[in-house]
């Protein structure tokens, strides 16, 4: 097997390491020719495509995927579930502007409902509730900014 082979393989293989760290569930890498793009079996995340992707470096991308933390979580009612973002992007309560939202206060959920859009990188994903229940809170604002790990919804479970 060639170096550069080898180099390319070892890079892979430091990639699934960093997912696996993370708990991401999806990376995509450009770099001139070069693209790799990464996914976790058994995901739940629903992934749709918009605008053609822009390309980057693969260090300007590996950079804030390193830096991504979990918000630090305020103290709960512990008897509601939590849905969080499995990813960093922009919170969208609808699939478009002129559209209701997916799900607001009251609304029954099942686990396979979709709950909003986080958008990362121009790519919509979907995220669904992965829980059964009645929302109780939303807990971010429609266009801002989230975190991995940042609570979205608490739900009360069925």
């Amino acid at each position: 097997m060639s170096d550069d082979k080898k180099n390319d393989l070892k890079k892979v293989k430091e990639l699934i390491e960093l997912m696996i760290e993370k708990d991401l569930v999806e990376v995509e890498i450009a770099e001139g020719d070069n693209k790799i793009h990464l996914k976790r079996p058994g995901s739940s995340v629903t992934f749709q495509t918009g605008a053609p992707m822009p390309m980057m470096a693969a260090s300007a991308a590996a950079a804030p995927v390193a830096a991504s933390t979990p918000a630090p979580a305020p103290a709960t009612d512990d008897k509601l579930a939590e849905i969080k973002s499995p990813i960093i992007g922009t919170f969208y309560s609808s699939p478009s502007p002129d559209s209701p939202p997916y799900v607001k206060v009251g609304d029954r959920v099942t686990a396979e409902t979709v709950v909003c859009i986080v958008e990362a990188m121009k790519v919509m994903n979907e995220i669904k509730a992965e829980t059964s229940g009645t929302i109780e809170k939303v807990m971010i604002n429609n266009g801002q900014t989230v975190e991995y790990g940042q609570v979205l919804f608490k739900v009360r479970p069925d």
